[in-house]
């Protein structure tokens, strides 16, 4: 059944439907952009009260109101050696089988394919953990570090910009694979290294990392790679490290033994951020 639902996405024009959805959402209109934010607070339950300014005229634009910020307070970090990342709900979570990420029944993709084909690379997560969190549109769309990082590498990876809901996921082979994303990847000195890919989707418009900046558009016919030294960019548990321009998912590659998730973790379950996600897995 979830097959059939995604069919029409194989044929839309999900290239064009982004870029004006990407241009509306970066637009100063005035009233008319107070209405749509009016329109979509309304229309998806967006919790203004959690905002830094909850005033939802003192938006020029649709992006700046899409990606506020929270108040002061709002998200504490749980004592965790992990917390998670973002606001959301999980779509699947668990150990990695050899390199293969469990999507949905029926469908999996491998840690290289995620990584746009780096085998080194996927190589540290044989065997390892992974999370993939899904971001409603209602979700704040600030994306937080789990624990403390070493920015290494980050890698742009164009792709299809299939939807990244539940129904897409269960329909979509590879899909996480498959969609335009940026991967991240950081050191951290107890744990080693760690991957935080954030993946894009129809109408996403751009993904913006807080070093960088925005990484798309301009949507690169190619694989890009960015190298960075020791210390250029060193990120604490619970600081923001990127944010989506309307809602997507993170995927997240751990090594073996480097986490044990919470207990309380299931697919589909709400998360918040600054929640536990999990604590170094025990040594065996």
């Amino acid at each position: 059944m979830s097959r059939i639902k995604v069919l029409p996405q194989y044929v839309m024009p999900k290239q064009a439907m982004t870029t004006f959805a990407g241009r509306v959402a970066g637009a100063k209109g005035g009233s008319m952009t107070t209405s749509l934010i009016r329109w979509f607070v309304g229309k998806y339950g967006v919790n203004m009260d959690e905002a830094a300014d909850p005033d939802i005229a003192s938006y020029p634009s649709f992006n700046e109101f899409f990606t506020r910020p929270l108040r002061a307070g709002a998200r504490p970090l749980a004592q965790a050696d992990y917390v998670c990342p973002v606001d959301g709900a999980i779509s699947q979570f668990g150990d990695i089988d050899d390199h293969q990420i469990f999507q949905a029944k029926g469908h999996k993709f491998t840690t290289a394919e995620l990584v746009g084909g780096d085998q080194t690379l996927a190589a540290h997560f044989q065997h390892g953990h992974f999370a993939n969190l899904y971001l409603s549109p209602k979700d704040y769309h600030r994306i937080h570090m789990p624990c403390d990082g070493r920015l290494t590498r980050m890698i742009y990876v164009p792709g299809k910009l299939f939807s990244v809901n539940p129904t897409t996921a269960r329909g979509v082979p590879g899909l996480f694979a498959r969609n335009e994303r940026v991967v991240c990847v950081f050191e951290n000195d107890e744990f080693g290294p760690f991957v935080m890919t954030l993946v894009g989707a129809t109408i996403v418009g751009s993904m913006a990392t807080v070093w960088h900046g925005v990484v798309n558009p301009p949507r690169m016919p190619r694989i890009c790679d960015w190298n960075y030294e020791p210390g250029q960019v060193t990120l604490k548990k619970g600081e923001e490290m990127g944010r989506f321009l309307l809602g997507s998912t993170v995927v997240m590659l751990f090594k073996q033994g480097a986490i044990s998730f919470n207990d309380e973790w299931a697919p589909e379950r709400a998360v918040r951020l600054g929640e536990v996600m999990g604590n170094r897995a025990a040594a065996r």
